[in-house]
């Protein structure tokens, strides 16, 4: 009789250690199964990620670059026939010598650009003089439609009592131009007769007498 008894109890111990192995197996093979699929998701989602930043950047900087190309447009010069050119009096009482204010207003209907000297004459009873130019530093100005820039003509006032030389007109040449214009002269009517050791008609650069509307 406890023969028998062993014999069932070594038969029981015996199934459960096979039943024990055959657990353990199924739970190892759910596991590798599933461990991959995660791992796979990670190495393919990043680098699509990474192209997709690459090619907005180069994108972006190629539009900046367009931008800053089309600011730098140049302004062309101001011609002759883009502005408005008059002269007016511009003497100070007690001033050794006589001023006339030539003004240049920019007509064109669009930006110009003006620097430099103009080329002054005036015309005499004695025949044409060239004024000399002041040597003063010039500056260049982008004229929008509607503003002006100036300069001044300098010349000895005849006070020597005698009839002098007549003036009878102004001529402009604005700078970096080959066209005139014929002004009527608004300074004193005359200057004094030199034998050349007098003080000379002298222009300054345009923007010499300021700037304005």
């Amino acid at each position: 009789m406890r023969v028998y008894k062993l014999t069932f109890a070594a038969l029981a111990v015996a199934a459960g250690l096979s039943l024990t192995a055959c657990q353990s197996g199924n739970d190892n093979t759910g596991k590798a199964q599933s461990d991959p699929a995660p791992k796979s998701s990670a190495s393919t989602g990043s680098p699509s990620k990474n192209a997709s930043d690459e090619t907005d950047t180069s994108s972006d900087t190629s539009s900046g670059s367009g931008s800053g190309t089309d600011a730098s447009a140049k302004t062309g010069k101001c011609r002759t026939a883009d502005l408005r050119i008059t002269a007016q009096d511009g003497t100070v009482g007690g001033d050794t010598d006589g001023t006339v204010v030539v003004t240049l207003t920019n007509r064109s209907g669009h930006d110009c650009t003006v620097a430099g000297y103009a080329g002054v004459d005036l015309k005499t009873s004695a025949g044409s003089l060239s004024a000399k130019r002041t040597g003063q530093e010039t500056v260049s100005a982008v004229l929008k439609n509607g503003e002006s820039t100036y300069f001044t003509v300098s010349y000895p006032l005849n006070t020597s009592g005698g009839s002098g030389v007549r003036i009878t007109g102004l001529i402009v040449t604005p700078p970096d131009e080959t066209h005139p214009v014929t002004l009527t002269w608004p300074g004193a009517p005359t200057l004094p007769v030199t034998d050349g050791s007098g003080s000379p008609v002298k222009v300054g650069p345009t923007g010499s007498a300021g700037q304005g509307n």
